[in-house]
């Protein structure tokens, strides 16, 4: 019984990840869309929200190696996570707060945040991928 409840609440978790990456996504795209003509588009905006969630699903709750004399080297799946992490999160915040401001950043800074969203989705999916091959 105990053994279910905590596989059901880690699932639970992962889902509220995917969500969080969900609604990331959804900014990003929200923004990205409204200043670059051509990426105004439903399409565009659900890819945007699929790869927030596959990217918080899989590269925020990453098994880690265990931490001894052994396992000495550097863990480039926690490492490659934390840095998609907060590079993703970053350009969502930066997504946020250019839409609640009402602010006209340089056409440069979007494609920042397109690159930066992409760019930190990626590194989850990959830090994921390879902590869950070597489990």
């Amino acid at each position: 019984m105990r053994f279910r409840v905590r596989k059901t609440a880690h699932l639970l978790e992962r889902l509220g990840l995917a969500m969080a990456g969900a609604a990331c996504g959804l900014f990003v795209g929200a923004y990205v869309g409204s200043a670059i003509p051509a990426l105004t588009t439903q399409g565009f905006l659900l890819l945007m929200m699929l790869l927030g969630v596959v990217g918080f699903y899989l590269g925020i709750d990453t098994p880690q190696l265990p931490f001894d004399d052994a396992h000495s080297q550097i863990d480039a799946a926690e490492l490659l996570s934390s840095a998609g992490t907060l590079c993703a999160t970053l350009t969502a915040l930066a997504s946020v707060a250019v839409i609640v401001l009402r602010l006209e950043p340089h056409d440069a800074l979007t494609w920042l945040v397109l690159l930066g969203w992409i760019g930190g989705v990626a590194m989850q999916i990959i830090a994921g991928a390879k902590a869950r091959m070597r489990a």
